[in-house]
């Protein structure tokens, strides 16, 4: 797998990749990552194709995605640790 360049955000690292007949677009934002596998084929085969595949409301349904990810972290450490703040530490009056 190889680095065939990075689209500029704002707010995400867009790195795409190939290998082989793949070309992958990898979305970063903090400790989140997701990962687009897309067939090499006639409409899209270069970093020029991908850049138009990547469009505004890609990249809205990308960071949305993103939010849910964060938000299914939270809710599972939430579920994990519910009362270790409470429970942590003696009372003190």
């Amino acid at each position: 797998m190889r680095i065939i360049g990075e689209i500029p955000h704002s707010t995400l690292k867009i790195t795409v990749f190939q290998m082989n007949n793949k070309l992958s677009v990898q979305f970063e934002s903090g400790l989140y990552a997701q990962i687009y596998k897309i067939r090499a084929q006639e409409e899209v085969r270069t970093m020029a194709d991908i850049q138009k595949l990547v469009d505004p409301p890609f990249i809205a349904a990308v960071l949305e995605e993103l939010n849910r990810m964060h938000r299914i972290q939270n809710d599972a450490m939430a579920r994990l640790l519910p009362s270790v703040a409470e429970d942590e530490f003696e009372e003190i009056i």
